[in-house]
């Protein structure tokens, strides 16, 4: 069984890939590491710079991801840390997506989702390359993350890929704003003192997650 996880930095939150990486698991073994630097569609935000620290020199006469993408494609399993941004961003990636993020609130309830989060969280067995100079919020690096999350939540819930691709495409229940004025509280509550302001996100914002919509939904119905 073979499962390629797979990451992204890009210019900023609309997209614009800078940087792919990918590592395989093939039989709960790592192997096969790949990243590339790319040369945006755009120009790299200030704000995105800040995080992943890859500048605009550093991508100057890099390839475009349309010809850099191709040693990627190939698999029947894609992985990603919230696998709906970089599906979104790689659309030239046809086979199916699993998303850890999904599979992580599914089996470890009430904690945070952040890579970094769970892999202190869970105690993750991170192994990266001896030589490596990667950090978090590089591509590669994040893969390696990513895959050992995977590796343990395949452990601890004996899912199969094809059940993990089922949980992936189901919606899940939402506990708190991470936007707006309600940002950071739960849900369920203002759904109680303020329903209007749900009804009026499902009937004003246009780029909801699917997640988010079937939260809305959740509550105003219940």
């Amino acid at each position: 069984m073979s499962l390629r996880v797979i990451d992204t930095e890009t210019c900023g939150l609309d997209g614009g890939v800078v940087e792919v990486a990918s590592v395989d698991v093939i039989d709960g073994r790592i192997t096969n590491p790949m990243n590339d630097l790319i040369s945006p569609d755009r120009p790299i935000s200030l704000d995105a710079m800040a995080i992943h620290h890859i500048t605009e020199q550093m991508v100057e006469g890099k390839p475009r991801i349309a010809v850099a993408i191709g040693r990627y494609q190939g698999s029947k399993y894609y992985v990603a840390h919230n696998a709906a941004f970089d599906r979104g961003v790689l659309p030239e990636m046809h086979g199916a997506w699993i998303c850890t993020v999904k599979l992580a609130r599914a089996l470890y309830p009430d904690i945070k989702y952040g890579n970094q989060y769970l892999r202190y969280a869970l105690n993750l067995d991170v192994q990266l390359p001896q030589d490596t100079t990667l950090y978090p919020h590089r591509a590669l690096y994040d893969c390696y993350v990513t895959a050992a999350l995977l590796q343990r939540i395949m452990r601890d819930s004996g899912w199969t890929p094809e059940q993990m691709v089922q949980i992936t495409e189901q919606p899940v229940l939402l506990k708190k704003f991470k936007f707006g004025k309600y940002r950071g509280q739960e849900i369920e509550r203002v759904a109680q003192d303020d329903p209007g302001y749900l009804r009026w996100m499902l009937k004003s914002i246009d780029d909801l997650s699917p997640d988010m919509k079937h939260t809305l939904k959740y509550y105003l119905i219940g």
